[in-house]
């Protein structure tokens, strides 16, 4: 799943380790959600979009008609 997550870490003023220490999570776990390498558990996109002050659907970008992104 694609997400804005750099984009709105950066927004915020967050270095990934930042956000990672709010998230209680690794610098390597917020880069890997950034990368698409990682899918976050529901709890960690709740916390991401708390403190990235941005709802989920804002946040995350839906694949749709096999895998081509939504315009």
């Amino acid at each position: 799943m694609e997400n804005r997550i750099k984009e709105y870490r950066e927004k915020n003023s967050f270095s990934q380790g930042k956000l990672a220490e709010l998230c209680n999570v690794s610098r390597q776990t917020i880069n890997a959600i950034e990368n698409n390498k990682y899918d976050p558990s529901l709890q960690l996109a709740f916390d991401l979009t708390k403190y990235l002050g941005i709802t989920m659907e804002g946040l995350f970008i839906p694949l749709v008609n096999g895998g081509k992104k939504n315009e």
